[in-house]
């Protein structure tokens, strides 16, 4: 990109950012803008959730690391977030400029603060806390290995030497990835992808104290380029998925050969970067793609996709199923958006003027970053709740309002919104 179409694509960004901005009291019932010191290229949410004596919020917690590029110290970080309670009233209406906050809850409490550092080697590309116990956390690392802390072993501040001391170190992967899973059935189960076209599997329940290393109890060895994504599924705990840049789809047993996927699907005319099973429904599986659509496949017919959700104007990078709502899925893209999709839409009529706005299916649209969004995850609590971070340093938390989901009979005229 030259620099003119540089300086043209800042414009336009900058444009958009003003009309969202203008609009967000209408779209919104909460939102928090946090500016990290560095990019997380990670972010989920713990299954915590504390109600301090007295006061109009629930305390949570969220996992997210740093990106320095090579210009500071990297970490795990964990921080506290305060959320208003949802019987608080607050003034949708009331944009803080400063803070870019809407639904403000009173007094100095800080809304998001860093509350734990654990020293990380090189840049942190991906992390998840292991569900059946959330104070290990998995990281994966630009070196190629999977790292593993118990973040109740490190104290809250990091250690000056800057050292990186992961409690265990899996081995058996030499490129970097971001893709990895905990199992949410078998606990201690993970999986990996990683650029040298592997997935590996580790049991970290082989930890021996002596050794900090574990070696894989399978290599999987099915594509044919840089693997993007793991998923386990949520039902079946031999099962899990892959994709990559091949745009190939492969469901693995892992009970059977490291070298023959269950399924193999050509998915894609674009590179896949992320992959999900539903927790809802067994058979129903997503993928997202720089083809710019997210895709769902029924795994018990493979050869035809479903439907394709088609509304992002560049490559779709992460996936996230709500908890709470099983047609509810979200997807974020290279486009800067974050579209939230109800798949019980699809098919619906549509009036024309409707249709310009997208398929039935696009329930909502987050708009608020200014760069590619990094990572989502909505909040295992909260209902509607969702963080998402990006790559110039913000980290935001969201509720969309009744109204903007089309769940309010008080709906907000076409006229009032630009």
């Amino acid at each position: 990109m030259s620099s003119e179409e540089e300086i043209q694509a800042a414009q336009v960004t900058n444009e958009e950012y003003k009309i969202w901005k203008k609009n967000a009291p209408f779209l919104y019932d909460m939102v928090v803008t946090h500016a990290l010191e560095w990019p997380s290229l990670t972010c989920q949410w713990f299954p915590d959730r504390e109600r301090p004596a007295g006061k109009d919020y629930t305390s949570h917690r969220l996992l997210l690391g740093t990106h320095t590029s090579g210009q500071d110290q990297n970490y795990v970080q964990i921080a506290q977030v305060h959320l208003p309670n949802q019987d608080v009233e607050v003034d949708s209406s009331k944009y803080d400029e400063d803070r870019g906050e809407i639904g403000s809850y009173g007094g100095a409490n800080a809304r998001i603060q860093i509350v734990q550092q654990i020293n990380h080697d090189g840049e942190l590309n991906r992390a998840r806390y292991c569900p059946q116990n959330c104070d290990l956390i998995a990281t994966r690392t630009v070196m190629g290995e999977t790292y593993i802390f118990d973040r109740t072993k490190h104290s809250l501040q990091p250690n000056a030497d800057g050292k990186c001391r992961p409690d265990i170190v899996c081995k058996g992967q030499t490129g970097e990835g971001y893709g990895l899973a905990w199992s949410p059935l078998v606990q201690g189960h993970l999986i990996a992808a990683s650029e040298d076209e592997t997935v590996c599997e580790w049991d970290v329940n082989q930890y021996k104290k002596i050794d900090k290393a574990i070696n894989p109890l399978k290599v999987y060895r099915g594509h044919t380029s840089v693997v993007e994504d793991v998923a386990w599924h949520a039902h079946h705990e031999s099962l899990f998925a892959s994709v990559g840049d091949d745009k190939l789809l492969l469901i693995w047993d892992s009970r059977e050969s490291g070298d023959a996927p269950k399924h193999r699907v050509t998915a894609h005319d674009g590179e896949i970067n992320a992959v999900l099973f539903s927790p809802a429904n067994e058979y129903l599986i997503c993928t997202g793609s720089s083809d710019k659509t997210v895709g769902l496949w029924d795994m018990r017919n493979t050869k035809t996709r479903l439907h394709s959700l088609e509304a992002h104007t560049d490559e779709v990078l992460q996936l996230a199923w709500s908890p709470h709502n099983e047609t509810i899925l979200a997807s974020a893209a290279a486009d800067r958006r974050v579209n939230v999709w109800d798949l019980s839409r699809i098919g619906e009529e549509q009036t024309p003027d409707d249709a310009e706005d997208g398929p039935p299916e696009l329930l909502f649209v987050h708009g608020g970053h200014t760069a590619r969004t990094t990572d989502i995850c909505w909040s295992p609590q909260e209902d509607w709740h969702m963080a998402t971070v990006s790559e110039d340093n913000v980290l935001q938390v969201f509720r969309p309002s009744t109204t903007a989901l089309g769940q309010d009979e008080d709906d907000v005229g076409q006229d009032e919104l630009e």
